[in-house]
């Protein structure tokens, strides 16, 4: 077969114009990766994808909707994470307009496009195979792809019975709104219900049948794109040879290898006041009531409640014990560990949990606030502005009383609390407490507050909060 090679010192790149009057396809390689690295990002994605919210797998191109549309604010872009695995998928279409990035697996892909339209195959199926390309993507590669509305395309490994991945992508979809889409599925569009393969229309039998007749006979026009070697070299062939070897164990290492990752959120500038007594209303006012206490503190920190998604006291409340026990700062952590070893062979309590809120471990549940936080106390007022709960233990050397609340204020404003009391029970209890006061104070408490709400801020799903909204 004749071709013509050239070599250029830009991203290797291909136009195709559409043959019905829209908008052409583009294709450029961006950057070759290391061996078989295609096969282990693929997999790696794919596990990662199959735990997301938003996953679905249907028509052989599994996929996860990362950030769908927001059209109150003028926003009808949605972003997908896909994959299309050794065997390929149909060929198909979509209504709007589309553009992705993606990786290669180690094996090397093969783009398939068509741009006739639907009339002019309904007149002349022979068109969609006059109107087809194909344009071959080399192993563990990265590339970008364009292509207008109504554009047919179809995925597919390099060479026949490939065990490679074809490739996995980001795709953004610029208007999920564009195209002719159905009254039906406009609304699932209009209600960020929509899906890559509710989007999808599939090429027609009696054409699909006509294309697997050209491809077994090679009739098609193809670009090969590359960025190492060309096609018909000896290099090619060792490169790729090598680079299949390479994937076949990266990417069985990469399905072996546990998927996680890890989401960090740092502080976002608001400050934590220490109050000069507890707040008309606390319980912890009521707390060693009548006997005398050795210390007494009470923290708090406001934020706007449009930061939540929560809106009344109680709701806010649970997300701010959830925060204590989910997030507790590792500093307060390791010095938890160390307190525990010296503390352990007198026989005093341990928590892996700041002191102030270490109860929220206890085994105790005769008495539990949103059906899940053990509390010594609770109350909420009658309109749900304000709602808090009372924690504490009694040991040998202390028994502390801790204050949690959050006050829904005016202006908007959702104020959170920490306050404790402790009553020491003898020498020691008030040597522990004057050797820890400077650091409870000036670090423990503040810090775990913070932390606290900034978990509290992070959108938990619905059905989470149920308990506490009810």
């Amino acid at each position: 077969m004749l071709s013509m090679i050239k070599v250029v010192q830009t991203f290797p790149s291909v136009r195709i114009p559409s043959s019905s009057g829209g908008l052409p396809v583009d294709v450029s390689l961006i950057a070759q990766l290391v061996h078989g690295s295609g096969n282990h990002l693929f997999a790696s994605v794919s596990a990662r994808q199959q735990q997301h919210q938003d996953f679905v797998d249907e028509l052989d191109e599994p996929s996860a909707k990362l950030g769908g549309t927001d059209f109150d604010k003028g926003d009808p872009t949605s972003l997908y994470s896909f994959v299309v695995g050794p065997k390929g998928h149909p060929f198909h279409r979509h209504a709007g307009h589309r553009i992705f990035t993606a990786i290669s697996g180690s094996g090397g892909a093969q783009l398939r496009f068509s741009s006739a339209s639907t009339a002019q195959i309904a007149e002349d199926p022979q068109s969609f195979l006059r109107a087809l390309q194909c344009i071959n993507i080399p192993p563990d590669c990265m590339f970008t792809v364009r292509f207008g509305g109504e554009t047919w395309h179809q995925f597919a490994p390099l060479t026949r019975n490939s065990p490679h991945p074809v490739f996995f992508a980001l795709s953004c979809h610029t208007n999920e709104l564009g195209g002719d889409l159905s009254d039906d599925l406009r609304q699932q569009v209009l209600a960020n219900e929509a899906s890559i393969p509710s989007l999808t229309s599939l090429l027609p039998q009696e054409v699909a049948d006509l294309l697997d007749a050209a491809m077994a006979k090679g009739q098609i026009a193809t670009v090969d794109l590359s960025l190492e070697a060309p096609p018909g070299t000896l290099q090619r062939a060792m490169c790729y040879t090598a680079r299949g070897s390479v994937g076949t164990i990266l990417g069985k290492w990469g399905a072996w290898r546990r998927a996680k990752g890890f989401v960090s959120h740092h502080g976002d500038g608001a400050e934590v006041r220490e109050l000069d007594a507890a707040p008309a209303g606390s319980l912890l006012l009521k707390q060693f009531e009548g006997t005398p206490f050795h210390h007494e503190d009470t923290f708090t920190l406001t934020m706007p409640l449009s930061n939540f998604q929560e809106s009344n006291a109680t709701a806010l409340l649970t997300r701010l014990l959830d925060g204590f026990m989910e997030n507790p700062p590792r500093g307060v952590t390791r010095m938890m560990a160390v307190r525990n070893a010296l503390v352990r062979p007198m026989g005093l309590r341990t928590s892996p949990l700041g002191c102030p809120v270490s109860s929220l471990l206890s085994p105790d549940k005769s008495r539990l606030f949103a059906n899940r936080f053990p509390v010594l106390e609770q109350s909420a007022d009658a309109h749900n502005m304000r709602a808090q709960v009372v924690l504490g233990a009694d040991d040998k050397h202390l028994s502390f009383r801790s204050c949690v609340a959050a006050r829904i204020v005016q202006g908007g404003q959702v104020e959170f609390s920490l306050g404790s009391r402790v009553r020491c029970k003898n020498a020691f209890g008030r040597f522990y407490m004057w050797a820890i006061d400077r650091t409870h104070r000036a670090y423990v408490t503040p810090t775990m507050l913070r932390m606290a709400v900034a978990h509290a801020q992070i959108h938990a799903p619905a059905d989470a909060l149920g308990a506490a909204a009810a």
